[in-house]
């Protein structure tokens, strides 16, 4: 009876040291030599928007590259309040027949993080909208084109930032002889509502 209850009272206690070691130990471990920040490329993701469906010759028409910021990161804005901070930028490489008129960067937000608590930084989170100004020429050639972009940027969170990268963006539009009409499509981008820093 005596050796019966030792070994219950010894189960009991083993039973009750494996529960302590498992409470006690990480739900979760990152492995030696990863990292829990993601890829700096997949942090936003920018999808561009003409706005005709179609470019006549001789027409202006715009291009908005809407940036979707990842939950929990930023981005510097355009003029950001250090001058060692990297601004966010975007850059086309502009075809025959296509002029670039204008760059217009909305203003970013003020706003204070752990690793500046006294300095608010001038940043953009959540969704932003970079838009380009256009011409198509009178000599612009008919038919496809594709107006390669680049988007630079850093993304950080509230506690680090990750490296500089550079996103291409492909816009491809249609133009068209000028006697052509042209319908304008996504107007809720390309309103002069917002508040905006134009570069000529």
């Amino acid at each position: 009876m005596r050796f019966r209850c030792a070994f219950a009272w010894l189960a009991i206690l083993l039973a009750a040291m494996s529960f302590l070691s498992a409470w006690a130990a990480p739900a979760f471990a990152v492995p030696q030599g990863s990292s829990a920040l993601p890829n700096a490329s997949a942090v936003v993701k920018p999808q561009a928007y003409v706005s005709l469906d179609r470019v006549p010759r001789g027409k202006a028409f715009e291009v908005a590259v809407v940036v979707e910021i990842a939950r929990g990161f930023h981005m510097n804005s355009h003029k950001p309040s250090d001058e060692y901070l990297i601004p966010t930028t975007i850059a086309a490489q502009i075809p025959a027949g296509i002029k670039l008129e204008d760059t217009v960067y909305p203003s970013g937000r003020l706003q204070k993080f752990a690793f500046s608590p006294t300095k608010p930084l001038d940043v953009y989170t959540g969704s932003v909208t970079l838009r380009l100004k256009l011409l198509a020429q009178g000599t612009a050639p008919l038919g496809s084109v594709t107006i390669p972009m680049t988007l630079r940027y850093q993304a950080c969170n509230d506690a680090a930032c990750l490296p500089p990268v550079k996103v291409l963006v492909n816009v491809p539009l249609e133009i068209v002889a000028a006697s052509v009409k042209a319908r304008p499509v996504h107007p809720e981008l390309f309103s002069d509502s917002t508040p905006a820093i134009l570069l000529k």
